[in-house]
């Protein structure tokens, strides 16, 4: 595998029963890259994702990291395999009985040996970077919801992860807040250097925070390349996804300042 390849999907196949979600799809990722598996609901974007970190095998065909096959790992070596990656939730998916600054920390608490001192430094840090300050004492339920998708962004990058995934990080907010979003993404690549793999069906989100986009739709990976190439697709599925979305974000984003 080539030295700028950390993430490869090769023949993946993946069914549940009857239903076949993946069918024989190959990607490759690269270092550094921010790659968006863009689709509709129910093409298999979570099912691929959840491939990457072993939380599911494929029924055929293998998912490389770092040249190392994930479906053959023991469950030790997955947990340890698994510190490699941080990851934000669609819903944040915080913890509604412990504070932000113990959420953010949770992983360093549990995973590492590090002196309570120095994760409380390191959660403040993360905190910062993601535009958060002084919230460490208050409960999730005392942020917006663009703040909660900060502090669980905040809790991806706690372990310095080599690989972030992005679970639809912009679904549920409104425009400003979601581009918001999209440029602490883009800017926490920029510092950070990780991986990134977001899977959204969002296409405003895809095209501020992807180097390149592949478009899944029924078990297969129908168009892979930088955003305008995919976004211009001629293949039928991908060009009406694409349209109806830019359709539907542009008449969102009219009436949105009309309210204004």
């Amino acid at each position: 595998m080539a030295d700028d390849i950390i993430i490869e999907a090769v023949g993946v196949k993946k069914a549940f029963g009857s239903k076949v979600v993946l069918d024989g799809v190959d990607l490759s990722i690269r270092r550094g890259e921010s790659m968006v598996i863009l689709g509709g609901s129910g093409t298999g974007k979570s099912v691929f994702i959840k491939h990457i970190i072993g939380l599911l095998s494929p029924d055929a065909g293998k998912v490389l990291v770092d040249g190392e096959e994930v479906g053959a790992m023991t469950e030790r070596r997955l947990n340890e395999f698994r510190k490699k990656f941080g990851m934000l939730f669609q819903g944040a998916a915080l913890f509604d009985s412990l504070t932000i600054g113990e959420n953010v920390g949770f992983g360093l608490k549990e995973h590492t040996d590090m002196p309570k001192r120095d994760r409380e430094k390191r959660v403040t840090e993360k905190l910062n970077m993601v535009g958060l300050h002084d919230v460490e004492n208050l409960k999730p339920a005392e942020l917006s919801g663009g703040m909660m998708k900060r502090a669980g962004l905040a809790r991806a990058i706690a372990m310095d992860p080599a690989i972030i995934l992005y679970d639809e990080p912009t679904t549920g907010l409104d425009p400003i807040t979601a581009d918001q979003i999209n440029d602490l993404i883009v800017d926490l690549q920029a510092k950070i250097g990780a991986t990134a793999v977001s899977i959204t069906h969002d296409m405003i989100s895809t095209n501020r925070i992807a180097d390149r986009v592949a478009f899944l739709y029924k078990g297969q990976f129908l168009a892979v390349g930088e955003p305008d190439e995919v976004f211009n697709s001629s293949v039928p599925e991908v060009a009406k996804f694409c349209y109806i979305g830019k359709v539907i974000r542009s008449s969102a984003a009219i009436q949105d300042r009309q309210r204004t």
